[in-house]
């Protein structure tokens, strides 16, 4: 007949209780040779009594120590034995190890090694979902993502803060983690940078570019990557604001881990007051010298090159121009009339005097017309 679970659970408590028997008989013939070795010695004094006195008793509690210990353990296995729970794993590895004749150190290392491997097993998981960031439904693992938002206020026109940020290629010159960026289209963009003490490399798509309005664009690296979009405001004709908004994609052991501390986010911070140092401090004094991209990007497609762009500029400047021009020669000749008007009405001669009234107020008149009235 094969045996039952409770059958099992007995004769591990019998093997339990063995072990305890064992260890106490070691533990008392351990404490008797001792007794026996400080009853031997012959005693020279005072000196020498309290010695063995002391040795008999560090013994004593030594052997009831180890049947304290060695009874609560078999009292552990009984209880899981009788169906009371309990750690059997532990347990029945101690028993075991005790049973077959190994030392009591050597058990309580066993069981010890067993429950720090568990323990180092179990931080290892927390540390791997901190880093990856846990695991999605279907048991799919889900980077983590992280948001950086951040805004500076340059202290120059919109056209040259537009200018300066869309010369990619000069990014290396003034910031500090990046190393190289080439410009293989007009809308894709090769970057390399430092993370600690490796490289990373990471290709970028512009999306969409609306010269002095934004840049959206989409990225992708084996170690991580950066999606964003940047917008320019002109505040002041003097003073421009550029609002970043990053969405970072940490991929690699460095990057998830410094990710842990939002670095990608201060170096984000520091990287635009480079930016701002520059632009106000050596774009300003060379403004002519920097030329930007003006073309125009919709679905990361080029909808019209920079070439085109800057013909349609050259153009509505020119009208502008003209504009400008017909309405100062309008403006001049509407003054012009206006002095021609004022001097006319200042040369005006007073009008000439009533004839009939002078007629009536002449002496001559006055004598024709009485000496009628006599001839009648």
């Amino acid at each position: 007949m094969p045996k039952t679970l409770h059958d099992k659970t007995n004769g591990v408590g019998k093997l339990a209780a063995d072990a305890v028997g064992k260890i106490a008989d070691t533990a008392t013939h351990a404490g008797d040779k001792a007794g026996k070795t400080v009853r031997s010695s012959t005693p020279t004094g005072l000196l020498q009594q309290s010695v063995q006195n002391l040795a008999g008793t560090l013994t004593e509690r030594a052997v009831a120590g180890l049947s304290n210990r060695a009874s609560r353990t078999a009292g552990r296995l009984t209880d899981y034995a009788e169906g009371n729970g309990g750690n059997l794993l532990a347990a029945v590895t101690g028993v075991e190890k005790l049973a077959g004749g190994a030392s009591p150190l050597q058990a309580a290392l066993s069981g010890g090694v067993s429950k720090l491997g568990h323990t180092a097993r179990e931080t290892f998981e927390s540390v791997k979902e901190s880093l990856t960031g846990g695991k999605g439904k279907g048991g799919t693992t889900k980077l983590k993502l992280t948001n950086i938002v951040e805004h500076i206020d340059v202290g120059v026109p919109i056209d040259l803060a537009y200018d300066q940020w869309t010369q990619f290629a000069d990014f290396p010159k003034f910031t500090k983690k990046l190393e190289q960026v080439e410009q293989v289209s007009d809308e894709k963009l090769s970057w390399t940078g430092k993370v600690f003490w490796s490289r990373r490399t990471w290709e970028s798509t512009i999306l969409e570019q609306v010269p002095f309005e934004r840049i959206v664009w989409r990225s992708k690296g084996a170690k991580g990557y950066i999606d964003g979009a940047v917008t320019f405001h002109e505040i002041t004709p003097d003073l421009t604001r550029i609002l970043v908004v990053l969405a970072y994609h940490p991929g690699g052991v460095f990057e998830k881990t410094a990710n842990l501390w939002r670095a990608a986010g201060r170096r984000c911070r520091l990287e635009l007051k480079h930016f701002q140092r520059h632009v106000m401090t050596e774009a300003v004094l060379h403004s002519d010298d920097i030329v930007g991209w003006h073309g125009e990007i919709h679905d990361s497609e080029v909808v019209e090159d920079d070439e085109t762009a800057r013909r349609k500029e050259s153009e509505e400047d020119r009208a502008d121009e003209e504009d400008e021009e017909t309405e100062e020669a309008e403006e001049d000749e509407a003054d012009e009339q206006d002095e021609d008007q004022r001097a006319a009405d200042e040369e005006e001669p007073e009008p000439p005097p009533n004839r009939s009234a002078a007629r009536r107020k002449s002496p001559a008149a006055r004598r024709s017309h009485e000496s009628e009235g006599a001839n009648r």
